[in-house]
């Protein structure tokens, strides 16, 4: 038996009108439930029951049966009903929790796992043809980020002797930016990438410069792109000769084992936001950042991102009324297209987080992404621009899927990214 911890599950349910079910469970102080009135039309219609680490839900249209994780139980008698808004019918109730464990196999980001010494493949992540040879790094070190250079002006009484120059990798170092890495070219590039000269871009005036409040035009600057031969997916840059910038979202590291052959089942968009979400944990951890632009190499922002918290369980669940469903099965946030045709996961960590997209005609929360813009303490993340686009489905999906009082914070949306 493990320890009880006063502890309880906050559940969130939705009834759609085609009667299938959407449930949220996050570990937190208290559960609530969320039905919608087409469902039940009062409190009294509805009764919650507690079984063996299950809930028993009975409604005018059926007896739905939800199987909780192992050691969740609910309190009998705790619920109650809760204020609503709209056409939900809200609920709160409490959940013992007799055990629990922080290790919800979370892996971070390729950041956090590059090791000194050991053997690495880099791999395509859209088609997975390996896109390196093989290596072994003997140095791996973070690069400078945010406005270290213009922090560098004023502190220090001389110029910066390092202002108009690059860091670069050696043969056997690799350098870790915010989202991607430096490293060095090999012989086998010229099989497996190709480059190209990037469209001629338009000015882009950026507030966030230098960490001044003024408009500043960023130069424009030609980019060599570099893509991956077999699909012509986009996996970075060539920042210099011998020199490739390949993002975190776009190549897939992992050790040299064997002969094994590379997983392409994993999806695309499930990829994306364990990557993205791993690092908004790791930066707001290491150095304090909370609120990020998602933004274009070009620095054209794209998405306002604010991440709230990063301690939630959450099981998200479809099922059809008199039915049973498991508390283990959990509904991936990138997968949130509310359809049939979604596999079933074990439950996992999750970063709670609000965002805001920037239109490129105007933001309709313009005083909003003005504000972000001036503040030091926004931080930017460059991603190439399809990959934003990307990941801003990613949070949509996520939004539409949740019940709809949920849906926004103030200005803001609300999205859940799977770790």
């Amino acid at each position: 038996m493990g320890t009880h911890l006063d502890k309880s599950i906050y559940v969130r349910f939705l009834f759609s009108v085609n009667l299938r079910l959407d449930i949220w469970l996050q570990l937190c102080w208290e559960m609530v439930a969320k039905m919608r009135r087409d469902v039940a039309k009062s409190y009294a219609e509805v009764r919650v029951t507690g079984g063996d680490s299950s809930l028993h839900i009975r409604t005018p249209r059926g007896l739905l049966i939800v199987e909780l994780p192992a050691g969740v139980s609910l309190v009998e008698g705790s619920c109650r009903e809760a204020p609503g808004t709209g056409d939900e019918i809200h609920f709160r109730m409490r959940l013992n929790v007799d055990q629990h464990t922080d290790d919800t196999g979370a892996l971070g980001s390729v950041m956090e796992r590059l090791l000194v010494q050991e053997s690495y493949c880099f791999h395509c992540q859209s088609c997975g043809t390996r896109v390196l040879e093989e290596r072994v790094f003997k140095r791996v070190l973070p690069l400078p980020n945010g406005n270290w250079s213009s922090l560098v002006d004023d502190w220090c009484c001389h110029p910066d002797p390092f202002a108009n120059l690059k860091l670069l990798p050696r043969a056997e170092d690799c350098l870790l930016g915010d989202t991607h890495l430096l490293v060095h070219r090999d012989r086998g590039c010229e099989e497996t990438l190709t480059q190209e000269l990037s469209p001629s871009p338009r000015p882009i005036t950026n507030k966030m410069a230098d960490g001044k409040n003024q408009d500043t035009q960023k130069p424009n600057r030609r980019r060599t792109l570099v893509s991956c031969k077999s699909c012509t997916a986009g996996l970075g840059e060539a920042v210099a000769p011998g020199t490739l910038k390949l993002y975190i979202t776009e190549v897939t590291v992992r050790p040299s084992v064997g002969d094994s052959q590379f997983d392409t089942s994993l999806d695309r968009s499930l990829f994306l936001e364990q990557t993205i979400a791993a690092r908004l944990v790791e930066l707001s951890s290491s150095q304090s950042m909370y609120r990020f632009f998602i933004q274009t190499p070009d620095g054209k922002a794209l998405i306002l991102l604010w991440l709230l918290n990063s301690d939630s369980l959450i099981v998200s669940l479809s099922a059809a009324m008199s039915s049973t469903v498991r508390g283990d099965a959990v509904t991936s946030p990138s997968h949130r297209q509310c359809s049939e045709r979604q596999s079933p996961t074990k439950a996992g960590s999750t970063v709670k987080v609000l965002y805001l997209p920037c239109s490129p005609s105007g933001s309709t929360h313009q005083d909003v992404v003005d504000t972000w813009e001036k503040d030091i303490g926004v931080h930017p993340l460059d991603l190439p621009q399809t990959t934003c686009q990307e990941l801003l489905a990613v949070l949509t999906a996520s939004t539409s899927c949740l019940p709809l009082s949920l849906h926004s914070m103030n200005s803001y949306q609300v999205a859940y990214m799977r770790l």
